[in-house]
């Protein structure tokens, strides 16, 4: 029952309403670097790309290392087998957006567009026929299973995200990928507001310096869906690391492609799903 005595909900000591009847919003200005607002926010832009003036996709992005994504998007696209066929890479700044027009070279330029033929008419769901599905789940190359690495090098994973991931101090709301080489060494970190392109960005950069993704392991602090597998296998890694657990599809197309899979959770030691355990005892 509401009393109607005079100062009822109002404080004891003084003439002022113990709860604020007319609450606000905060209103906080923004910017995309420290110090530009109250608070500093994720860079997003459109990121249009073009091969050999064919315009090929649209991606929202983050724009930092925007050579290195197009490279491993480039890479993991199955556009080319091999960077080198990527003469060359140049960025035309615009508002909200970043245009990418790729040379590549004559041979890599005929097979993109006989694949673009193959792929003409296919549902715009990405769902819709078997040539959609057979581009949703595509054969990868299986190889031999690469050796796991010492958990000595999984220690403290989730601390070295946190020194290495320099635009998620900032801002937060940032997906990350590093490269971890074979002596246990963080070599490279990559960022972005989407996972897959984190781990785009991280392959290409692996490209374009020359290092061997088979050599260590690839780790992620996004959830491990199906595409990142994807992305791992056609990248040559190894091995992959993942924050949060995969999905099931993931383990089952791992295990196909004998790439192992790691989750490391926040506590506790690391879980392997793949191999399977009858590849890892050899029955």
């Amino acid at each position: 029952m509401t009393s109607s005595r005079p100062g009822a909900g109002r404080s004891p000591d003084e003439d002022t309403p113990l709860v604020d009847p007319s609450p606000r919003y905060a209103y906080l200005e923004y910017g995309p670097e420290p110090g530009s607002g109250d608070q500093p926010l994720a860079a997003e832009v459109a990121v249009a790309i073009s091969y050999n003036g064919i315009n090929h996709a649209v991606m929202m992005a983050t724009p930092n290392d925007v050579e290195d994504f197009v490279t491993g998007f480039t890479l993991t696209a199955g556009l080319v087998d091999n960077h080198q066929a990527i003469y060359d890479i140049d960025l035309t700044p615009l508002e909200d957006a970043i245009q990418v027009d790729v040379t590549l070279s004559g041979r890599a330029f005929a097979t993109f567009k006989q694949r673009r033929r193959s792929q003409a008419g296919s549902g715009g769901c990405g769902l819709c026929g078997v040539e959609a599905l057979d581009q949703a789940l595509p054969p990868l190359p299986a190889r031999d299973t690469a050796p796991l690495p010492p958990l000595a090098h999984l220690a403290g994973l989730r601390e070295r995200f946190q020194a290495t991931q320099a635009l998620a101090r900032h801002s937060g709301a940032m997906h990350a990928a590093v490269y971890v080489d074979g002596a246990g060494k963080t070599r490279l970190c990559r960022e972005d507001i989407g996972r897959h392109n984190a781990l785009d960005k991280l392959i290409g950069a692996c490209a374009r310096a020359g290092l061997d993704p088979a050599d260590g392991f690839f780790a992620i602090t996004s959830r491990c869906g199906l595409e990142l597998i994807h992305k791992a296998v056609r990248a040559g890694a190894g091995t992959l690391v993942s924050l949060s657990a995969p999905s099931s599809l993931s383990v089952r197309q791992a295990r196909r492609s004998r790439l192992n899979l790691i989750h490391q959770p926040h506590r506790g030691v690391p879980r392997l799903f793949s191999p399977s355990p009858s590849e890892q005892t050899g029955k």
